[in-house]
């Protein structure tokens, strides 16, 4: 499997947690960590069902992915996420020392990895990601806009 197979692989699998979250009444982002070629971590929105501000899809598959590594620091890891980053998720992606962030659509209102500020690797940051955009971006798109089409 060559590299863009594999991306679109873990893309697929981010989509798939992003439905659960839609699913759950919740914003459907979804969220892997992804370490050697494998899977160490998932998460999907989760903010209402937790009462939880924080538990965004990234924070969730960080965690995740914390937990089965006994580390916070991800060290040589890799982040899927159906939707750009906020500012509080690019904080922790930093703080976590992702290698590299892969994200499917772009967020003209909050997107903190320079859509709508930039945060991720703003030169305060001691750490610097690698960053991809739009693998599957169209999917991740659909979902979002069925979504907020349905609660309007």
């Amino acid at each position: 499997m060559d590299a863009e197979q594999q991306q679109q692989r873990f893309m697929q699998r981010a989509l798939e947690l992003a439905a659960q979250a839609e699913q759950a009444d919740e914003v459907p982002v979804g969220a892997v960590v992804v370490k050697d070629g494998q899977i160490i971590g998932e998460g999907f929105n989760q903010v209402i069902t937790l009462n939880d501000p924080s538990a965004h899809a990234e924070a969730q598959a960080i965690r995740d992915a914390g937990k089965r590594l006994g580390n916070y620091r991800l060290v040589d890891c890799d982040l899927y996420v159906t939707l750009e980053p906020c500012a509080m998720c690019a904080g922790l992606i930093t703080h976590a020392r992702i290698k590299h962030l892969y994200y499917a659509a772009t967020d003209p209102r909050t997107g903190a990895t320079g859509t709508a500020i930039e945060v991720l690797n703003h030169s305060s940051m001691n750490h610097k990601v690698d960053v991809t955009s739009g693998i599957l971006a169209d999917q991740s798109a659909d979902i979002l806009r069925r979504f907020f089409r349905a609660r309007r």
